[in-house]
């Protein structure tokens, strides 16, 4: 290493210069070797090729193989090191996680969809490939790098469902999840209504797993397929809203299951003839139950989602039947994010419009200060429209039908995430 080297001080213990990556500086905590026999940290040697260089850091030398070689001798020098010192506050070096190889992920890839293999011997190359896929990113991208493979997952799912072979379909549909289906992927399970059908049945199977990925896979297809007709055909479908909507109520206590529950309920309300279907299947009292829980990105779709619903009469009714809506809507103003503010004033708009109750609820809460904030704040334009004529509203006591649940009130404007 370079004499020159500042020396780099981990609590206080000054850490060995061949411990450092040659490009970060920093302690190597998974050290692999090129071809040129230079050792770097993995993460810093792929950033550098990634960027486009060809040429090894150190020694400058062209590399036509980036092939890295894990150093297994200096991490464990380096693990050594970290334990020596741990009275010093060294963390240990955890072990990584190695890539996986690319000729092993073929072999899997061929085994599963080989019908003439046992369904054991499938089922086991996918629980293999499902591992992998959740290591790291860059698995990910290894097992989906032939773009035949995410269609080699479709076909095992939508093999025969028979008991025989129901775990292999539901292992390829575990590993397929992790992965974002292209556009004619995902018009191709839209445009098979069996296939649709399927899916809405595993919404209601005894695996908690199989109900959380099959509404994960319902959200991506809707979410990808640009053709309304198809979207509307999918959401129309009554099961899979109340399927859905099971998950959102009942399937609380999985941080999981209640992100993508709130993903899939906000893309199937985006289809507006089917938004009745969401209230009917119970839609409005599980939002405003599980709003307290969610995080950010979450919480605004769910508010946006509660937006929607609340543009429809039998949605704004349900709302504000429930005695935390509006309470909850006006404690989410300026709390979240600018776009939270925006549903939630939209939705306070569409609800107020409609009920002399939902007004009265609104002022109590405290909502006048709340939107006073908003109109001075530096929300977006659009919060502040909403707040603005939620001011006048809650003043003048406008007719019912001025404002109406309408979406073709300009600054309603909710648009998919």
């Amino acid at each position: 290493m370079p004499g020159g080297l500042e020396p780099l001080d981990l609590a206080g213990e000054q850490v060995p210069y061949h411990f450092r990556c040659p490009i970060s500086l920093e302690l190597m905590r998974d050290p692999v070797t090129l071809a040129t026999g230079q050792t770097y940290d993995r993460a810093s040697i792929e950033s550098w090729a990634a960027t486009g260089n060809t040429t090894c850091p150190v020694t400058r030398a062209p590399l036509s193989d980036f092939t890295l070689i894990p150093n297994h001798t200096l991490r464990r020098l380096i693990q050594d090191w970290c334990v020596g010192n741990r009275a010093l506050g060294v963390e240990r070096v955890p072990t990584p996680k190695q890539p996986a190889d690319p000729a092993t992920v073929t072999s899997l890839l061929k085994q599963a969809s080989s019908v003439s293999n046992p369904v054991s011997a499938r089922i086991s190359a996918l629980v293999r490939l499902k591992g992998l896929a959740r290591d790291s990113e860059k698995n990910r991208s290894v097992i989906c790098f032939p773009d035949k493979a995410r269609g080699m997952l479709m076909r095992i799912l939508f093999s025969d469902s028979s008991s025989r072979s129901s775990e292999l379909n539901q292992e390829a549909l575990a590993v397929l999840v992790m992965f974002q289906l292209c556009e004619f992927e995902c018009t191709e399970i839209a445009s098979d209504l069996n296939k649709v059908i399927y899916l809405s049945k595993l919404l209601f199977h005894s695996s908690i797993e199989v109900r959380i990925n099959s509404a994960s896979l319902i959200e991506t297809v809707l979410a990808g397929t640009r053709s309304s007709d198809l979207r509307s055909a999918i959401s129309n479908l009554d099961e899979i809203f109340a399927g859905v909507t099971d998950i959102l109520r009942n399937l609380s206590s999985y941080p999981r299951a209640l992100r993508i529950g709130v993903r899939a309920l906000f893309t199937l309300c985006l289809v507006k003839q089917t938004r009745h279907k969401a209230v009917q299947a119970g839609a409005a009292e599980a939002l405003i139950e599980r709003l307290a829980d969610l995080e950010k990105c979450d919480a605004e779709r769910a508010l946006a989602t509660i937006e929607l619903l609340c543009r429809i009469p039998s949605g704004s009714s349900a709302f504000a039947a429930h005695a935390l809506t509006v309470p909850l809507l006006v404690k989410r103003i300026l709390k979240i994010s600018d776009k939270a503010t925006e549903y939630a004033a939209g939705a306070l708009m569409a609800l107020c419009s409609g009920s002399e109750r939902s007004r009265r609820e609104a002022v109590s809460a405290g909502v006048l200060t709340q939107l006073l904030l908003v109109v001075q704040s530096d929300c977006t334009e659009r919060a502040k429209r909403k707040a603005q004529m939620l001011l006048r509203l809650l003043r003048n006591s406008w007719p019912d039908d001025s404002i109406g649940n309408s979406d073709d009130f300009g600054c309603s404007e909710v648009v998919p995430f």
